[in-house]
C-alpha cells in the first residue's frame, strides 16, 4: 500500500492553513466544531471531483461560500503528496475559488517527481491548468525533455477537474485519480427497527458491509463462503468482545433472500438482526468493515464509539490498526476511553485558536516522562496535549 503522505489544506471552513504529514492510522480528537469533520469532507470532496462530481458535491454543502473559510479567505486551496513508487512520488494542487454565483477551478496542477533523478528528468507535468488555459501531458511525445502540453480536444466541463477528464493512459495519474474517487466515508451507522442493517439482504457477492450496513449480511455470507479464515477472524474478535456469543448463521429467507441470527450461548434460540442491540450492531459492522478485503484507498470513518460500550473500545482501536496496513485510516472521535488505546503516533489532536483549526501530532508533545504514570487519555483530560473544549 502507498500512502499519501502529506495534505495541505487552506480556505475551507475553519481549516484555514493545515500542513499535515500523514501516517497510515490518524484518529483525531477534540471539542465540537474544531474541524475534525472538515478534514474528513476535504477528502469526500476530492473524492467527488475525482469522480467528475465537484460540481454535485459543492452545491450539496451548499455552495462554495459556505465551506470557504469566512472572512478569510479568497479561495480554497488543497494540496496532496503521494508515493506512487519506491523512486517517484504524485504532486496534486486543486485551488477553487468563487465566481459570481458559483465557483470556478482557478488552478489544478500534476506533477511527477522522480527521487534521485538528475535534472531535468526530476518532474514530469501531467496537468497544467490554470482557469480556462487548460494543458495535459501528450501521450504521443516521449521527449521528456521538453514535453508537449496539449489544450483538450473535447469539450472540457470547466466545473470538473481536468484529473477526471484527462486521457487515462499514464498508470500513476490514473492510480490517484482512482485512489481518491474510491474513498468511502462512513457515519454513525442507522440501527432504526427498519434501517436496511436489521433487513433481510440478497445473497449476492459484496466485499464491505455498505455505508448504511446494507451490504452487511451479504458481506458476511460471501466471506464465510469464499475467505473462510477472514470469516473466522470476524467471529473470534466478536467472541473476544462479547463472551456468550457462539456463531453467526445465515438462514434464507426467500429465494435469493438471507438474514442474519446471532447464537448466544445462553439460550436455545438465536437472535435475529432485528432482536440486537444497537450497540452489538454497529460493532458487527465495525469489525466487519475494517476486517473486509474490499477496503478502499482511504478509509474516513466519523465517531466509530457511537453506542460501543468502553470495553470494546480497546479492541476496535487493535482493529482499527490492523486495518491501516490495508487502508489510510483517518477517524474523527469525540472518545478520551478510545484513545487511551492508541499510541501517541496515531493521535492527532484537533484544536481552535482565535477560530481557525489547528491540528498537532500526539508524539510531538513531550510525553515520555507522562505516559510513565498517566495513559492518553488522562493526559488529554489534564488538558496537556490540548484539543480540550
Amino acid at each position: 500500500m502507498t500512502l499519501f503522505t502529506q495534505i495541505i489544506i487552506k480556505g475551507y471552513r475553519r481549516l484555514h492553513n493545515i500542513h499535515i504529514n500523514m501516517r497510515p492510522l490518524t484518529v483525531m480528537i477534540g471539542a465540537n466544531g474544531v474541524g475534525k469533520t472538515s478534514l474528513l469532507e476535504v477528502f469526500y470532496l476530492l473524492a467527488a471531483s475525482a469522480n467528475g462530481k465537484l460540481e454535485a458535491k459543492i452545491s450539496e454543502f451548499g455552495g462554495i461560500n459556505e465551506i470557504i473559510t469566512r472572512d478569510r479567505a479568497k479561495s480554497i486551496k488543497i494540496g496532496l503528496l503521494k508515493q506512487v513508487l519506491d523512486y517517484a512520488k504524485l504532486d496534486y494542487s486543486l485551488e477553487i475559488t468563487p465566481r459570481n454565483f458559483g465557483y470556478e477551478i482557478s488552478s489544478e496542477i500534476l506533477t511527477q517527481i522522480y527521487d534521485n533523478s538528475p535534472a531535468p528528468l526530476r518532474t514530469v507535468q501531467h496537468i497544467d491548468s490554470q482557469g480556462l488555459e487548460v494543458k495535459y501531458f501528450s501521450p504521443d511525445n516521449q521527449n521528456l525533455l521538453h514535453p508537449n502540453l496539449l489544450r483538450p480536444t473535447w469539450d472540457h466541463n470547466p466545473l470538473e477537474t481536468s484529473l477526471a477528464q484527462v486521457p487515462k493512459m499514464y498508470q500513476a495519474p490514473e492510480t490517484l485519480r482512482k485512489e481518491l474517487a474510491s474513498c468511502t466515508f462512513y457515519g454513525a451507522l442507522n440501527v432504526a427497527p427498519k434501517s436496511p442493517v436489521r433487513l433481510p439482504q440478497q445473497m449476492r457477492p459484496a466485499t464491505l458491509p455498505g455505508a448504511n450496513g446494507e451490504d452487511l449480511v451479504s458481506c458476511l455470507y460471501y466471506l464465510r463462503e469464499t475467505e473462510p479464515e477472514r470469516f473466522e477472524i470476524i467471529e473470534d474478535t466478536l467472541a473476544a468482545a462479547f463472551p456468550d456469543f457462539e456463531r453467526l448463521s445465515f438462514p434464507p429467507v426467500a429465494a435469493g433472500t438471507i438474514t442474519m441470527t446471532w447464537k448466544d450461548k445462553n439460550f436455545s434460540k438465536p437472535l435475529y438482526m432485528h432482536q440486537l442491540s444497537e450497540g452489538t450492531l454497529r460493532f458487527i459492522w465495525l469489525i466487519t468493515l475494517l476486517l473486509s478485503p474490499g477496503l478502499t484507498a482511504v478509509t474516513l470513518i466519523d465517531e466509530p464509539e457511537v453506542s460501543l460500550h468502553p470495553e470494546l473500545l480497546r479492541l476496535l482501536a487493535d482493529v482499527m490498526r490492523e486495518a491501516s496496513q490495508k487502508t489510510q485510516l483517518i477517524v474523527a472521535t469525540h472518545s478520551d476511553r478510545l484513545i487511551r488505546f492508541l499510541k501517541p503516533q496515531e493521535v492527532l489532536v484537533c484544536d481552535a485558536e482565535d477560530g481557525l483549526t489547528t491540528m498537532t501530532w500526539g508524539d510531538t508533545f513531550n510525553l515520555e516522562h507522562w505516559l510513565e504514570d498517566y495513559s492518553l487519555d488522562e493526559l488529554w483530560a489534564m488538558n496537556l496535549i490540548g484539543g480540550r473544549p
